[in-house]
C-alpha cells in the first residue's frame, strides 16, 4: 500500500512520506493564528473562518455556550434552502400565517392571522427584517408545527457535529435551554452558503413587502455591514437583553469568502467595527492555493472484480487550502492516501481515502476522497474471460 501512496503522489510531481490508511474523519483545521494577534476585544465570544475550507483563523471563547438571539434564524434559513433544494418546497409556494405565528413579538413584519406570502417573500422578511412572525410561518409550512420544526434543527445540528447548540424555538426569542457557541453558529453559516441563492436575501440591503398593496412594508436589512463594508452580503443580526448585540457576517474579496461571528458585543457600532476589522485582517493576510478544480483527474484505483477493472478518481468539488499570503508555493504539497485495490461492489459517494495537504511537515487540510461512480460486480463470464485473457487473448 506503501508503494501505491508514493506512486499516486510521484504520479502528481510530488515527493512523500507515505502513511498508512486509518480511516478518516474531517474536522475544521485550525489556521496560522498570529501571536499577539487580538480581534473582537469587546465581544464575549467570537471566530473568523474561511468558508472555502472551514480553516479558523481567529477565535475567542469561541466554545462558550450563549443564547444566540436572531442568529438563530441561520438555522431556520438553512432548513429552507434545503427543503427548496429537496423539492419539497418552491419560491412560489404560499404559506399561510397561523394566530400562533402572527403573535410573536420582537422583530416582525407584522404579519395578520390567515395573511399568505409566498416563500420568497417570508425569506425576504427573515434574511433582511428578522421577522420571527416569519420564521414561525415558514416553520409550519415545513413541519406543520415549531415544535416538529426545531427537532429538526436539532437533528440537524446534530448531523453537522455541533456540541454547543440546543434549538428550543426557530426565531431566537429568549428561552430557557436556548443556547449555541460561536464556533457552532460559523459552521452554521458555512452550510448555509453553501446554497449560494441565499445572499440574494442576506445581501439586500433594502426591499418592499406588500409592495402593491394598500399598506407595502419597506424592508431595511437590520445589517448595515451590507451597505457599507465592500463585499459583505450577509448573513444576520441579532439582540436581546440577555444575548447583547451579535453578527454572523460574511464577506467576499476576490476568490477569498470569510465568515465573522461575534456573541455578546454592547453596541452595533462596535459589533460593525470588529467585525469589519475581521474581515479587513484575513483579507490582508490570507490567500487560498488550490489544489484541484472540479473534473480534474486525481489518480485511479483498481477495482477486484468489478465491472470495470479501474475506477478513475475525478475532483468532484474544489480543493484548496488557507495559506498566509506571504507562504511559498513550492511548500505546499499534497498526497493521496487510497488502498491498492477495493473490492466491488463500489456505491457512488463511498469514501476511498484520503487526500492530505501539507505545508512543509505541517497538515493544512484532509479531504475525504469519495467514489465518483459506482461500479458493480463482474459476472462470473465477464471474471472468466479476464482470467483467460492471457492464454487465448479473449477480452
Amino acid at each position: 500500500m506503501k508503494k501505491t501512496i508514493l506512486a499516486l503522489a510521484l504520479s502528481f510531481g510530488l515527493s512523500t512520506v507515505a502513511l498508512p490508511y486509518l480511516g478518516y474523519a474531517e474536522e475544521a483545521p485550525k489556521g496560522g493564528q498570529a501571536p499577539g494577534v487580538e480581534l473582537a476585544a469587546n465581544a464575549r465570544s467570537a471566530i473568523l473562518m474561511d468558508a472555502d475550507t472551514g480553516t479558523v483563523i481567529y477565535e475567542k471563547n469561541s466554545h462558550d455556550k450563549l443564547p444566540p438571539a436572531s442568529i438563530t434564524k441561520i438555522m431556520t434559513m438553512l432548513l429552507t434552502m434545503e427543503a427548496i433544494d429537496e423539492g419539497k418546497l418552491k419560491m412560489t409556494d404560499m404559506v399561510r400565517t397561523s394566530e400562533y405565528a402572527a403573535s410573536m413579538g420582537g422583530s416582525q413584519i407584522f404579519l395578520e392571522p390567515g395573511e399568505e406570502m409566498t416563500v420568497n417573500e417570508m425569506l425576504k422578511g427573515i434574511a433582511m427584517a428578522s421577522g420571527n412572525d416569519a420564521s414561525v410561518a415558514m416553520a409550519e409550512k415545513i413541519a406543520g408545527t415549531e415544535q416538529a420544526f426545531v427537532q429538526m434543527m436539532n437533528d440537524k445540528a446534530q448531523e453537522l457535529g455541533l456540541k454547543d447548540t440546543h434549538f428550543v424555538n426557530c426565531n431566537g426569542l429568549p428561552a430557557e435551554n436556548h443556547y449555541s457557541s460561536a464556533h457552532d453558529i460559523a459552521v452554521i453559516s458555512r452550510e448555509l452558503l453553501k446554497h449560494s441563492e441565499i445572499t440574494k436575501y442576506t445581501g439586500s440591503y433594502q426591499d418592499y413587502l406588500r409592495k402593491d398593496s394598500e399598506k407595502p412594508f419597506w424592508l431595511v436589512n437590520t445589517n448595515k455591514l451590507v451597505r457599507f463594508y465592500t463585499g459583505a452580503d450577509g448573513l444576520k443580526t441579532g439582540y436581546t437583553s440577555e444575548a447583547k448585540f451579535c453578527l454572523s457576517a460574511t464577506a467576499k474579496n476576490g476568490n477569498l469568502r470569510a465568515i465573522a461571528v461575534v456573541l455578546g458585543e454592547p453596541n452595533t457600532k462596535t459589533r460593525n467595527e470588529e467585525v469589519s476589522k475581521m474581515f479587513d485582517y484575513m483579507f490582508a493576510q490570507y490567500s487560498t492555493h488550490t489544489i484541484f478544480n472540479p473534473g480534474d483527474v486525481m489518480g485511479t484505483v483498481k477495482v477486484n472484480k468489478g465491472n470495470s477493472k479501474e475506477l478513475t478518481l475525478k475532483a468532484g468539488q474544489t480543493y484548496s487550502v488557507l495559506t498566509k499570503k506571504n507562504a511559498k508555493a513550492a511548500d505546499i504539497r499534497h498526497e493521496m492516501v487510497v488502498p491498492k485495490e477495493i473490492k466491488a461492489p463500489v456505491q457512488q459517494g463511498q469514501v476511498l481515502g484520503k487526500l492530505v495537504v501539507y505545508e512543509g511537515g505541517k497538515v493544512l487540510k484532509e479531504f475525504e476522497l469519495k467514489s465518483p461512480e459506482a461500479v458493480g460486480k463482474a459476472g462470473w463470464w465477464k471474471l472468466f474471460k479476464r482470467t483467460t485473457s492471457k492464454l487465448f487473448l479473449v477480452d
